[in-house]
């Protein structure tokens, strides 16, 4: 129960530092304005609206992105249910990619399909992203890193059983 209070907390944390980073920058700067450097040469922060996915990907297709992010928010919601407590890695996963999931989401349905982006690391040719996208990356990492550990737990396993087997017989 604590488990799921926290990650309340921590989801909701999330969801608030995106849109009032996004409300911060949408008040004090011009779209596609001059960029206000923060660490020199590192990163600027850079105001723009995206109407697309990932680097542009589907831009325009806003009901299409919005359908998507909530099929893809509900199979991390059921994955989070039936399977989250199992496993920290999978459950904070699922938190981070639905935290950010909900900020990006919040910003398509009411910003005219709009999300707010404005980080930009100067040193690679890399899209300008926000909080929610952080959220969703570090979200999929933990994901990927968990697929990979169960990957080699499965495997060890295997080679147990096979032992187990070539002794016992």
């Amino acid at each position: 129960m604590i488990s799921y209070i926290l990650a309340v907390l921590v989801g909701l944390g999330i969801i608030s530092l995106d849109q009032i980073s996004k409300w911060i920058v949408s008040s004090n700067m011009e779209l596609a304005g001059k960029p206000i450097g923060f660490i020199d040469g590192f990163i600027e922060f850079s105001y723009i609206h995206n109407d697309g996915g990932a680097w542009g990907f589907m831009s325009g297709n806003t009901w299409l992105l919005v359908s998507m992010t909530v099929i893809a928010m509900l199979i991390c919601l059921a994955l989070l249910l039936r399977h989250g407590l199992c496993n920290k890695l999978l459950f904070w996963s699922m938190i981070c990619i639905l935290s950010g999931g909900i900020g990006n989401l919040i910003d398509r349905i009411f910003r005219s399909g709009n999300v707010i982006d404005f980080i930009n690391f100067q040193f690679i040719d890399f899209p300008v992203f926000n909080i929610a996208d952080i959220a969703v990356c570090v979200g999929t990492g933990l994901l990927v890193l968990y697929f990979v550990l169960d990957t080699f737990k499965d495997i060890k396993a295997r080679r147990e059983n096979v032992k187990i087997k070539e002794n016992g017989n």
